[in-house]
């Protein structure tokens, strides 16, 4: 979830073998990995959390998204299916791959 929306609906086994909406790639990425094998690049996000009641238009996580478009600016996404019927994401950019 993020300001109160879920971005990102799946098992969790396949949100941490696929995360597919950039705010969850950062929550796991700031997770510590004894293991090096398993550590990934850490995502830095910048900018400031916007209040939850006046909240962005568009993707209400567009202010802090490294990969944000004009589209993520102006509407907001749906939350859809992807992978799988039990793997849903709200974000125009995913597209089942790896999100970069």
């Amino acid at each position: 979830m993020y300001l109160g929306k879920i971005v990102e609906f799946a098992s969790v086994e396949e949100i941490f073998s696929n995360p597919q909406h950039p705010y969850t790639k950062a929550l796991i990425s700031a997770v510590p990995q004894i293991n090096p094998e398993h550590r990934t690049d850490r995502v830095v996000l910048t900018g400031d959390i916007p209040s939850p009641s006046s909240q962005p238009s568009g993707c209400h996580f567009h202010p802090r998204c490294p990969i944000a478009q004009q589209q993520c600016t102006d509407v907001e996404p749906v939350l859809r299916n992807i992978n799988s019927v039990t793997h849903q994401v709200s974000c125009h950019l995913a597209t089942g791959g790896d999100l970069r």
